[in-house]
């Protein structure tokens, strides 16, 4: 066996390994997946997961991470396709709403990601992906003078930890129509900010 084999039947496994994980911890949530059950699903051996994985806490790390990064390149397209700033902010938060509402999401990103690694790494991942992105897109707003001067950062948790609430919210919700109510509330509390 090459070596450039090794490292890519390495690379499938670990990959075999997340895409299971995620599967398991957003359809039964973190306490209640065994790492039997991961490795039994991957197809692998306990062996081969602590290859990788050092624990089940590395491995939902690992299964938050690419959730988050997908969420925020979600965010990011929708903002993206807007030219205008202000549009940008205000559809990249209705996004995050949006894609929030996805039950498999809501359990890794929202329930067992603070649960699980603790608040502040949690939050240290959250501001990576995609609380950079509304830290940008609030500082540019900031500069053209269309939010008024102030500092970033504090807006930028404030705003975040609004939207998570709402997410978290949202997930407990059985009424379909309280997405849009609260994405009208959102953009009704955005535009508050708005001086111009």
């Amino acid at each position: 066996m090459t070596r450039g084999t090794r490292a890519e039947q390495r690379e499938r496994t670990r990959q075999a390994l997340v895409r299971e994980g995620r599967r398991l911890f957003a359809t039964l949530g973190y306490g209640a997946v065994g790492l039997s059950e991961i490795v039994r699903a991957a197809g692998v051996t306990k062996g081969a997961l602590y290859h990788h994985f050092s624990s089940k806490a590395e491995l939902f790390r690992a299964v938050l991470e690419q959730v988050q990064e997908e969420v925020a390149e979600r965010i990011a397209e929708t903002a993206d396709a807007r030219e205008d700033t202000w549009e940008q902010l205000v559809s990249g938060c209705q996004a995050f709403l949006t894609v929030s509402t996805d039950p498999a999401l809501q359990r890794i990103m929202l329930v067992d990601g603070p649960a699980v690694l603790g608040w502040s790494e949690w939050r240290a991942m959250n501001e990576t992906t995609s609380g950079r992105h509304l830290a940008q897109v609030l500082g540019d707003l900031i500069e053209e003078g269309t939010i008024a001067a102030q500092p970033v950062e504090p807006l930028t948790h404030l705003l975040s930890g609004a939207m998570n609430e709402a997410a978290l919210w949202l997930a407990a919700s059985k009424d379909p129509g309280d997405l849009d109510d609260t994405q009208n509330a959102l953009v009704a509390m955005l535009r508050a900010l708005r001086v111009t």
